[in-house]
């Protein structure tokens, strides 16, 4: 038995249901975050003692109003402590005063953010989801994902029951899916003792290498717990965690994988290569790859399609499982939440009926 996020104020315990990962808290949650939209302004952190919530303006008229009655009811109903980064808070209180009772945080607490929130609620699509996980740099409080998007792997809520959900998910128990994210640390040439000179980055789909604005095709060297694996030559590479693998890599040719199996999926992108297969690598491997010396061009890296950041010739991409998941809240299970996303999202194997030839038995 054990805290998810370290927070002394209360103990966090997962047991099996089944083959099902189940969560309870004892007793119940005392800090929620909640996070609206894929294009945002920033997030918002309530606190039950604090429940945390992100929130941006959207091309779509209803959702100040959705996030309004979220903590509206999260405040009056749950006597919840709200936090929001201070642009967020601004905001707030430019729409209404009625927001005065939300608080924020300093940028030096970012790195114990974890200590003060035991649930994050997210309102928008997947890319609300990622923003959320960024904001914590190690262990993650339980993610509740509801959807305000058209296509979505990883929110299996519906805004509109978010009171009903809610209710179920703070008493407990309820299934999670453990989110698996990459640990990536940049190597520059210039560090003589191997050591990253850089802030590692935490990503929870995946991340890209790729040519930029370079005619030349990508050459990247790749190992694999220091053993060579081969030589990228096309636009780049993918390295993906099972979540990403109905992202980017999906559209690169790579494999739909079920989010709780532990690996990192190796996929590349537009190979000078007709024998250049998609790989799922275990998920204790340390991948590298590295610019060649004699590369024609740079490389960049994109972490969860932002950070965007150059690799020249001599430096070096690090890349394993983090230590710290994403656990997730499940609509139903895990299983059926990833295939139910699969088949409504994508249609996945949706064909016409084939007609037969003379009557059915029934």
């Amino acid at each position: 038995m054990g805290s998810l996020t370290g927070n002394t104020e209360y103990t966090a315990r997962r047991f099996f249901r089944g083959s099902h990962p189940n969560l309870i808290w004892e007793p119940v949650p005392s800090h929620i975050l909640e996070s609206h939209c894929s294009h945002f302004l920033g997030e918002m952190l309530i606190k039950i003692h604090g429940i945390s919530m992100t929130w941006s303006r959207s091309k779509v008229a209803t959702l100040p109003l959705q996030f309004a009655a979220v903590s509206r009811w999260l405040k009056e109903e749950k006597k919840v402590n709200i936090f929001v980064e201070i642009r967020v808070k601004e905001e707030l209180l430019e729409e209404s005063q009625y927001f005065n009772f939300v608080q924020t945080w300093e940028k030096d607490e970012v790195l114990l953010l974890h200590t003060k929130v035991d649930l994050v609620i997210t309102l928008g699509g997947d890319g609300t989801v990622l923003w959320a996980a960024s904001m914590f740099k190690g262990p993650v409080p339980p993610v509740v994902p509801f959807s305000l998007g058209s296509l979505g792997f990883m929110t299996p809520f519906q805004s509109e029951l978010f009171k009903e959900r809610l209710q179920k998910v703070m008493a407990g128990p309820f299934s999670i899916t453990l989110r698996h994210r990459l640990l990536c640390r940049i190597i520059r040439d210039e560090s003589k003792d191997d050591r990253p000179i850089e802030e590692p980055i935490l990503v929870l789909n995946d991340v890209s290498i790729d040519r930029g604005m370079s005619s030349f095709l990508t050459n990247l060297e790749c190992y694999c717990d220091n053993s060579f694996v081969t030589c990228v030559q096309g636009d780049g590479l993918i390295l993906s965690t099972t979540s990403g693998s109905t992202a980017y890599s999906l559209a690169a040719g790579g494999s739909m994988v079920h989010p709780e199996v532990p690996g990192i999926l190796f996929t590349p992108i537009c190979p000078h290569s007709l024998s250049f297969r998609p790989l799922i690598l275990p998920e204790y491997v340390v991948l590298r790859v590295q610019v060649p010396y004699n590369s024609r061009g740079n490389a960049w890296a994109s972490f969860d399609g932002k950070d965007r950041k150059q690799l020249n010739a001599g430096d070096a991409l690090l890349c394993s499982m983090a230590p710290w998941p994403v656990p997730a809240a499940c609509e139903v299970d895990s299983t059926h939440d990833f295939l139910r996303s699969v088949c409504e999202g994508l249609h996945w194997n949706l064909r016409k009926q084939q007609s037969f030839d003379g009557i059915r038995e029934i």
